[in-house]
């Protein structure tokens, strides 16, 4: 067991102890801590080399993920950019090409940014003269990202190198001379320490970025972030401010060659998204009186005059954009995709004919590009990417995946239930065909409830290993989520918080009372904000689970706000500093309800040492609190990666062998046996 400090905490008269305040403490020189990950690591991955089968679920699980995959092309300056992996690459590679036809060429291989893998390229943001491209690199998973510059012509990367980048990208101006990029001052502590003042900068191409124009800072909101941006036409600079992670933020604009920006909107009452701009006419997405989102268009001259494109829909507008002058709007329909094609007047041209009930991803270009790419995948079908006419609507296969999976021996289909206060529910359910309904099927259940993030059917190679091993998979489409619009999202949030893991838990409910499973054979899983849902919903009803997966969790809910970005998940959460909402996360923090007696299910918590989004001071305050409470035989593990962060940019063998863990974890708690014919043996 962890040692006990003596920290406690008064809020509003309440008096909170926290006994593993110390684990916070996770700087290189800490021995202590380092001597924790170390023990804890030793027993986890000693209880995992117990079971015998890990191997072969390994190789199961590497023979699947080893197909070419590539990223939906991108088009600009005439050449076409598209991401490839031969299979079992660590990282991507950038590829760019002057025909589809043709063979592309390497332009950029992020496996050679470092010898493990874990230098990822976040980022990258070619000039419209098609002369640089700016990109990105993290190391170790972290939001943290150097700007580099590639001129594409000499292949060469150039000496300045831009520091201290965080949620921005690189935007050109006309003569490809330079981009705005935003950035923090360089902290004193780069993976906990609070960032403040996000700043917008130019950066001249050849020059240090000692030498970078300050273009805009605000001192006296220290929390808000900016980004600026050229208009495609290169007649306009725009600018947003926003200080939440819910979808509001104000956006201003100023002539190119003027100093004075003039406020669009500057109420911070709605979200606002330039679409496109053609002369004096700007398209923009909002929420504003549309929770489900709406486009009208304004003219710059006289931005009062305000005319409705595409109105509200009782569908959620999940993606929207224009291309080749028309206007692109994805729908969510429980959760599934749906594409509609309008004119620039609002007037409806087409609908876009997908391949089944999916998910499809993709649409971008320019306001004069007469094609464009999108990617279709959902539960069963591997991706493929399709050519898409933006004159003729039609849609043209480009590229299939060839993943070593039959879909035909697989069902996926989509249920509703209710939920504790009667809400409908929508989750989805993908297994073998021919399940026999007799509770005895071990059962992942998955959610993530938050942030206004909709759960759409999306295809995974490595979860054929747990179907192929008779394992049932749910996705179950919680209130937080954006999958019905805002409403939807805010009865998941703050003072409703509790509605996201009720919802959980009905869905758990409904997987046992209709023969799925039974708590002896379910286990949940979620990351970040899922894993907050798996932490709470595992310590509210511990006995309707056989084990528990939270990954990269926000498990510290009165302290989550006091580290990196986590002040901007207040819009979700709420914080301490208000008595109602300090009751309401007291009453679900995992750190804070792990109750001594109680038999908890077996639970394997992951995170990664270089979390800077949400750090592993949450996993390990949990692990800590949740071994010391146990007084059932099931085990409380925590897995901690090495030189790894929330997720983005982590190398595939590393993803590997966390899948592969997974898998013999529950195989092991779940008394699960590897049928004969697993892995096609």
């Amino acid at each position: 067991e962890s040692p006990k400090g003596d920290v406690v905490d008064e809020h509003h008269g309440a008096l909170v102890p926290d006994p593993y305040r110390w684990l916070e403490e996770s700087s290189p020189e800490n021995k202590v801590i380092h001597g924790w990950i170390e023990a804890q690591n030793t027993l986890t991955f000693g209880w995992l080399e117990d079971v015998a089968e890990k191997g072969a679920i390994r190789d199961r699980v590497e023979a699947l993920w080893n197909y070419e995959r590539f990223s939906s092309p991108t088009l600009s300056a005439d050449r076409y950019y598209y991401f490839r992996n031969d299979g079992l690459q660590n990282q991507s590679v950038l590829y760019v090409t002057d025909s589809l036809e043709a063979e592309g060429e390497v332009l950029l291989d992020p496996n050679s940014f470092s010898e493990d893998g874990t230098v990822s390229l976040s980022g990258w943001y070619p000039s419209d003269q098609g002369q640089y491209m700016a990109y990105g690199t993290s190391d170790g998973g972290s939001d943290w990202k150097s700007l580099h510059i590639l001129d594409l012509e000499s292949g060469e990367t150039l000496e300045e190198e831009l520091q201290w980048v965080k949620f921005s990208g690189a935007n050109w101006n006309e003569g490809g001379t330079g981009f705005y990029y935003s950035r923090y001052p360089e902290p004193d502590a780069k993976l906990q320490e609070v960032n403040s003042m996000h700043q917008v900068y130019f950066h001249a191409v050849g020059t240090p970025q000692s030498e970078d124009t300050l273009v805009y800072s605000n001192p006296e909101n220290p929390e808000e972030f900016h980004w600026v941006w050229e208009s495609e036409d290169h007649t306009a600079h725009f600018m947003a401010h926003s200080d939440s992670t819910d979808d509001r933020n104000r956006l201003w604009w100023k002539p190119i060659e003027s100093d004075e920006w003039i406020r669009l909107f500057d109420e911070n009452d709605a979200g606002y998204s330039v679409l496109g701009k053609q002369g004096d006419t700007l398209w923009v997405r909002t929420n504003k009186d549309a929770p489900k989102g709406r486009v009208f268009s304004l003219s710059l001259s006289d931005p009062e005059q305000q005319t409705e494109i595409v109105p509200e829909s009782e569908h959620v507008m999940e993606g929207i954009g224009i291309v080749g002058k028309r206007i692109v709007a994805q729908y969510l329909v429980d959760a599934q995709t749906l594409v509609k094609i309008y004119e620039l007047d609002g007037t409806e041209a087409g609908v876009v004919d997908l391949p089944g009930l999916g998910s499809a991803g993709g649409w971008g270009g320019k306001f004069e590009q007469t094609e464009t790419f999108y990617t279709f995948s959902s539960f069963t079908a591997p991706p493929q990417i399709y050519r898409f006419d933006m004159e003729t609507l039609e849609s043209t296969l480009f590229r299939s995946s060839a993943v070593e999976f039959d879909p035909a021996g697989y069902t996926a289909k989509q249920v509703f239930y209710e939920s504790k206060d009667g809400t409908q529910v929508p989750m989805f359910i993908v297994h073998k065909e021919g399940l026999v309904l007799d509770g005895n099927n071990p059962t992942l259940l998955y959610g993530y409830g938050g942030f206004n993030i909709s759960l759409t059917p999306w295809f995974s190679a490595a979860r054929v290993p747990w179907l192929e091993m008779g394992g049932v998979y749910a996705v179950a489409n919680l209130r937080g989520g954006g999958e019905y619009g805002e409403d939807w999202h805010k009865a998941g949030t703050k003072l409703q918080k509790q509605n996201v893991f009720d919802d959980f838990i009905a869905a758990a409910e409904y997987l046992q009372a209709e023969g799925y499973t039974r708590p002896e054979k379910l286990a949940i899983e979620g990351g970040s904000n899922g894993g907050l849902l798996v932490g709470a919903t595992l310590l509210q009803r511990p006995e309707l689970f056989g084990a528990a997966l939270p990954a990269v969790g926000v498990l510290d809910m009165l302290r989550y706000h006091l580290f990196t970005i986590g002040r901007h998940w207040s819009g979700d959460y709420g914080t301490v500093e208000d008595p109602k909402e300090f009751a309401a996360l007291y009453a679900y923090s995992p750190v804070h309800n792990a109750a001594p007696g109680v038999k908890y299910p077996a639970t394997m918590i992951t995170t990664g040492d270089h979390d800077d989004r949400v750090v592993p001071a949450h996993s390990f305050k949990f692990a800590a609190a949740l071994q010391a409470a146990q007084a059932g035989p099931a085990p409380i593990l925590i897995r901690i990666e090495t030189r790894a962060g929330h997720g983005a940019g982590k190398p595939t063998q590393m993803r590997i062998d966390e899948v592969s863990d997974k898998y013999a974890f529950l195989l092991r708690v779940l008394g699960m046996e590897l049928p004969e014919s697993f892995g096609g043996q």
